[in-house]
């Protein structure tokens, strides 16, 4: 009995000493929780949807897995996860952030140690601009596959003067990166075009009342109102401004376009405008083969707006890594690896659901693509303007 315990612990000790298993990460940094947490939550799941698929496929000679991290949509605790994220010697890359005000801070951390980021959803142009100022001290390593808010505001603010032929706006933002990112550029536009502002304001995330703004904003008898910040601010705006008999025509960017909207406006979400970067992806040709294996996988989840950018964005990490780590020895020295996908992801020629993506030399989309649509509550639903 002894001999056999024996051999039983001897067998036991050596399977423990055995190789570790080859794998690869791919961090997705993201709000997991609270007011943002099913839009992060959504991307999430594409994000494991593309790695699955690259592990069902034997195309890699080790394994993928997905590291997933709560930000909470919040900048301090990005840069928490961003350093957790570099502490993890299995990091190749990561999706992240969704919030510009995360992803500005967390790319920081990223830079020290050239781990490649490619943003899904951050839209503000001081993410990557970033890179080419003086101060910055790591590589070029930040790339999005989205449009920046200065396509975004621009856009909206030529259809608003020149579709819509609308002259007199109030402007409002949450006080974000993001948020007031956008509401500046649409501000500026606006004002080129020949439009007039009537007032520019900010409100604070997590506020609840606006009535008094909106109250003094109804005074000033503006053609429509233009918000730069996320849907449940949106929402109580467009809630309030109809209890306060303010009828105007509201606008607002990508960060409101979920029917998260409905949830929080009800009824007065019906007719807002909210621009989406890129195509809306039931209306992308080359997305049906996505949606379709994304809800055999996820049957009882809803598309979120930027999903197929977390998806897209992933491939593209994908596909520079087949290239960069031929054998599982190439796992042996990540920071080598993390370099080498760096470069790659440079000369990125990707042909995806979003068409062809390749970078510019900040590491933005050369895809400039916007969508103006409007809020349909009786279906919950965006439909494409334009």
């Amino acid at each position: 009995m002894k001999i056999a315990l024996s051999l039983i612990l001897a067998v036991l000790a050596a399977a423990g000493c055995g190789p570790r298993e080859k794998v690869a990460r791919i961090a997705a940094a993201m709000p997991l929780t609270g007011d943002m947490g099913t839009e992060g939550q959504g991307v999430l799941r594409a994000v494991e949807l593309a790695v699955a698929e690259a592990n069902v496929s034997k195309r890699f000679p080790f394994k993928l897995e997905v590291r997933a991290l709560d930000d909470r949509a919040d900048p301090k605790e990005a840069v928490n996860v961003a350093n957790l994220i570099v502490s993890d010697s299995r990091v190749i890359a990561v999706v992240g952030h969704y919030n510009s005000g995360c992803s500005i801070p967390a790319s920081q951390v990223y830079s020290r140690v050239g781990l490649p980021m490619i943003s899904p959803a951050s839209t503000n142009p001081k993410l990557t601009q970033q890179q080419l100022d003086s101060g910055w001290t790591g590589v070029r390593n930040i790339f999005r596959v989205v449009p920046t808010d200065d396509i975004q505001g621009s856009f909206s603010a030529d259809f608003i003067y020149q579709k819509l032929k609308l002259r007199r706006f109030a402007v409002l933002h949450d006080k974000t990166p993001y948020g007031q990112g956008l509401a500046e550029q649409f501000q500026k536009r606006f004002l080129e075009d020949g439009g007039k502002v009537l007032s520019f304001d900010g409100v604070s995330v997590g506020d609840r009342d606006f009535k008094a703004l909106l109250t003094r904003i109804k005074a000033l008898n503006p053609d429509g109102v233009y918000f730069g910040g996320l849907y449940t601010e949106t929402g109580l705006l467009l809630k309030q401004a109809r209890e306060l008999g303010l009828a105007v025509r509201f606008f607002s960017g990508d960060g409101s376009k979920t029917t998260g909207l409905f949830d929080v406006a009800g009824p007065a979400a019906d007719g807002a405008y909210l621009t989406i970067t890129g195509i809306p992806v039931e209306y992308l040709a080359g997305a049906r083969d996505f949606i379709q294996k994304y809800h055999q996988r996820y049957p009882a989840m809803e598309l979120k707006p930027f999903d197929h950018f977390g998806y897209e964005a992933t491939n593209i990490i994908l596909e520079g890594l087949a290239a960069v780590a031929p054998s599982p020895d190439s796992l042996a020295a990540i920071p080598a690896l993390r370099a080498a996908l760096v470069r790659k992801l440079r000369d990125t020629r990707y042909t995806g659901l979003l068409g062809v993506t390749t970078f510019d030399e900040k590491g933005d989309t050369l895809n400039k693509i916007i969508t103006m649509t409007q809020a349909r509550y009786h279906d919950r639903s965006f439909e494409p303007l334009q």
